[in-house]
C-alpha cells in the first residue's frame, strides 16, 4: 500500500476541464464512498475546490484506479493534465496546499479551511483511515506552522480581493456604480467586504436561499434579491460577481444581451469566481460584455507571487521540515503493534499472576514465599517470549535487535555487570 495524491489544478488544466471534476458539497459522502469501494482503495478523502479537484488516497495499485475513476468522470482525456503523487511527495504536496503554496493566489488563507472542510467530509463518511488522518493533522499543523513563523499570511490576498483589485483597475469606477452580487458563499462574502471598503455605491445580492441574501446583504448595507429575479435586475449591474455551487451556468447570452441593450450598451464587467463556471462563455463574445473567470485572474497575481516570494521560501523550509518529521512519525508507528502486544502480554502476565498469589495467601501460605513466588513467576512470564524473539533475530543473521536492547538496559554505573549478550542471557522456562 502507498499514499497518493493524484489530480488536476489551474497549474495543469484550464477552468473547462476543471468545472467538469468539480464535486459540490452534497454529493461528497456518496462519491468518497464509491471511491472507498474500490477494491484496491483502503481510505480514501477528496479535495474539491474552484482551482483544484484532488484525490488523497492509501490504495496498493499505485494509483491506477483512482486516476481512472477520476478519468472516466468527464468523459474526457485527462492525461495531459493528471499529477499523481506518492508517498512522501504526495505528503508535501498536501502541505504545500494547505500553506497556500500551490494557491493560485500565493499564501491565501481560505485553502486551510476547505483541506478541513475535505478532512471532515471523509471523516464523516467512514472514508478517512489512520493514516490519512495522520497525513491531514500533520498539514494542519504545517500550515500553522508556516503562517504563524513566516510572512506568507501577512495581508492575506484572496481571488475575491483581486477580482475586486481589477475591476478598481478597470473602466468601472466602483463609487459611482451598482454590483450585482449572485451566491452568498465565502467568496462572495469576501468580494461584498472589499466592495463596501471601495466605497461602492450599490450592492444588490442575489442567491436561490433569499433568507442567505438577506443575512449577506444586512451585513454589508445591500439590497436581497431572490435569484428568480436575476432577469429584471440585471441590467442594473455596471459590475456582476458570481460564485455559487450550480452545476450549470446562472447566466447565459441571452440574459446578458437582453440587459446590455436595457443599459443601451452601457459596458458590463463580469466576474466568474465559480468552478464549474456561473456564467455562459459565450457572454464575452458580446460586445459591451467583459468577463473575467478564475483562470483570467492568473495575471493579476504575478505581482502578489514576486511580493510573497521570500515568505514562501521560508514557509518551503518549514515544509521540508515536517515531511521529514512525518517521515519519522509514519517509521515509528511501523513498531506500535508489535509494543501493543508486548505490553498485553505483560499486563496479562501481571494479572494471572497476581490472581494466583491472591489464591495462595486465602489459602493460607507464608506471605514470604508468596512475594517470592509471585516475583520469580512474573520474571519468568514477562522475559521468556521477549527473549526467545531476540535469540531468533540474531539467529537469522539480525543482531540488532539485541544490541539495541543490551545499549538500552546498559546500567549507568560502569561497575554494574550485565550479560556479555542478550541473546545469550538465559532463557527461562515460563512457570507452570
Amino acid at each position: 500500500m502507498s499514499l497518493l495524491a493524484l489530480g488536476i489544478n489551474h497549474q495543469s488544466a484550464p477552468v473547462a476541464l476543471r468545472e467538469r471534476v468539480a464535486f459540490a458539497d452534497h454529493v461528497l459522502p456518496e462519491t468518497l464512498r464509491s471511491l472507498r469501494a474500490l477494491p484496491q482503495v483502503r481510505e480514501a478523502a477528496l479535495l474539491s475546490t474552484c482551482n483544484r479537484t484532488e484525490l488523497y488516497a492509501v490504495a496498493d495499485d499505485g494509483g491506477h484506479a483512482l486516476a481512472q475513476w477520476l478519468t472516466l468522470r468527464p468523459d474526457a482525456d485527462l492525461s495531459a493534465y493528471l499529477y499523481v503523487h506518492q508517498g512522501g511527495d504526495a505528503a508535501r504536496h498536501l502541505f504545500r496546499v494547505a500553506t497556500g503554496l500551490d494557491s493560485l493566489v500565493l499564501g491565501e488563507p481560505q485553502i486551510l479551511g476547505q483541506v478541513k472542510q475535505a478532512w471532515a467530509a471523509a471523516r464523516e463518511a467512514g472514508t478517512l483511515g489512520s493514516e490519512l488522518d495522520r497525513l491531514f493533522q500533520h498539514a494542519f499543523v504545517t500550515a500553522k506552522r508556516a503562517r504563524s513563523e513566516t510572512r506568507i499570511g501577512n495581508s492575506p490576498v484572496s481571488v475575491a480581493s483581486l477580482a475586486v483589485r481589477l475591476a478598481q483597475e478597470s473602466f468601472t469606477r466602483l463609487p459611482e456604480s451598482t454590483v450585482l452580487l449572485i451566491g452568498a458563499g465565502e467568496t462572495i462574502e469576501l468580494a461584498a467586504r472589499h466592495l463596501v471598503q471601495a466605497n461602492v455605491q450599490r450592492l444588490l445580492v442575489a442567491n436561490r436561499t433569499l433568507a442567505h441574501a438577506q443575512a449577506l446583504a444586512s451585513r454589508h448595507g445591500g439590497v436581497a434579491l431572490p435569484l428568480e429575479e436575476l432577469d429584471r435586475h440585471l441590467s442594473q449591474a455596471d459590475l456582476v460577481f458570481s460564485a455559487t455551487a450550480s452545476r450549470e451556468p446562472i447566466l447565459h447570452r441571452v440574459q446578458v444581451d437582453a440587459a446590455l441593450r436595457a443599459r443601451r450598451h452601457k459596458p458590463m464587467l463580469l466576474m466568474d469566481l465559480a468552478v464549474p463556471r456561473d456564467i455562459a462563455p459565450d457572454v464575452a463574445e458580446l460586445k459591451d460584455a467583459y468577463l473575467y473567470t478564475v483562470d483570467d485572474l492568473e495575471r493579476a497575481v504575478e505581482d502578489n507571487r514576486r511580493n510573497r516570494r521570500e515568505a514562501a521560501d521560508a514557509a518551503e523550509a518549514i515544509i521540508d521540515l515536517q515531511v521529514t518529521r512525518y517521515h519519522e512519525v509514519l517509521a515509528a508507528s511501523a513498531f506500535n503493534a508489535p509494543l501493543r502486544l508486548l505490553r498485553e502480554h505483560g499486563e496479562q502476565a501481571r494479572s494471572e499472576a497476581l490472581a494466583r498469589a491472591r489464591q495462595q495467601l486465602a489459602a493460607g501460605r507464608d506471605p514470604e514465599a508468596v512475594l517470592e513466588h509471585l516475583a520469580h513467576s512474573l520474571t519468568n512470564r514477562l522475559l521468556h517470549l521477549p527473549t526467545a524473539a531476540v535469540r531468533e533475530t540474531a539467529a537469522s543473521g539480525n543482531p540488532e535487535l539485541a544490541r539495541a536492547i543490551e545499549r538500552a538496559l546498559r546500567p549507568a554505573d560502569p561497575s554494574a555487570t550485565v550479560p556479555d549478550s542478550i541473546a545469550d542471557a538465559a532463557d527461562p522456562a515460563p512457570q507452570a
